[in-house]
C-alpha cells in the first residue's frame, strides 16, 4: 500500500480494520514517525532544524513562521497540516493518522494532546478504528493541557481554557473551558473581519 491510498481511506473516514493491509500500514507508518520525533526530541535544534524534521515528519515543507519548542510527538505526521505562523509549546502530543489541520496564526498550549482515532465500542472489534479529522482555524489558542477528540473543529479566533477537553466543535470567536468543555462567552473579537 502507498501512502497516497492510505490518505484516501483515512480522509474518507473509512474504518481501519484491526490486522487489515490499512492497520499494517499505519503501524509501519509509525515506525519512520517515532524515529523521526525521537531525533527531533535529543538534544538542542536550532529553529531552522525543527522545522526541516517536521517537513520530514509531515512530507512537506514547513513555513519559516512556524515554532515548536520540543518535545513533540506525532504517531503518524503524515497527516499534519500546519498554516503560518503556527506555535507549538513543549510537550504537545498529535495523534494525526485521522488528518491534524491547524490555522495560520494558532497557538498551542504546553502539553496539549489531539487525537483523531476513535477505537471500536465492541470489545471484539476493539482493534477497529475510526478516524475523524480535528480542524483547529486561524487565530485560535488552546491554553496548556487541552485535550481536543476526534472529529471536533475549533473555529477561527476561539480560546480553549487551559485543561479543557473538547468534545464538541467550538464556535469562532468563542471562549470555552471545562470538562468537558462548556461556552463561557464570546471573546469580543471578530475574526472574520479580517480574513
Amino acid at each position: 500500500m502507498q501512502l497516497r491510498e492510505f490518505l484516501q481511506h483515512v480522509n474518507s473516514g473509512a474504518l481501519i480494520e484491526g490486522g487489515s493491509a490499512h492497520h499494517e500500514f499505519m503501524h509501519d507508518a509509525a515506525q519512520e514517525a517515532f524515529q523521526i520525533t525521537a531525533e527531533l526530541n535529543s538534544g538542542y535544534h536550532d529553529p531552522d532544524e525543527v522545522r526541516d524534521l517536521l517537513g520530514r515528519l509531515t512530507g512537506r515543507p514547513v513555513d519559516d513562521s512556524v515554532t515548536v519548542f520540543p518535545p513533540f510527538h506525532s504517531e503518524f505526521g503524515k497527516n499534519l497540516h500546519l498554516g503560518k505562523d503556527v506555535f507549538i509549546n513543549l510537550g504537545c502530543r498529535f495523534q494525526d493518522t485521522g488528518g491534524i489541520t491547524i490555522g495560520d496564526g494558532t497557538l498551542i498550549g504546553h502539553g496539549s494532546t489531539l487525537t483523531t482515532l476513535n477505537h471500536a465500542i465492541d470489545p471484539d472489534r476493539r482493534a477497529d478504528m475510526s478516524p475523524s479529522p480535528v480542524l483547529i482555524g486561524r487565530h485560535v489558542w488552546l491554553g496548556a493541557g487541552v485535550t481536543v477528540l476526534p472529529g471536533v473543529s475549533i473555529g477561527d479566533g476561539a480560546i480553549v481554557g487551559a485543561g479543557s477537553v473538547v468534545t464538541k466543535d467550538v464556535p469562532a470567536d468563542t471562549v470555552v473551558a471545562g470538562v468537558p468543555a462548556r461556552t463561557i462567552r464570546a471573546t469580543g473579537y471578530d475574526t472574520t473581519a479580517s480574513a
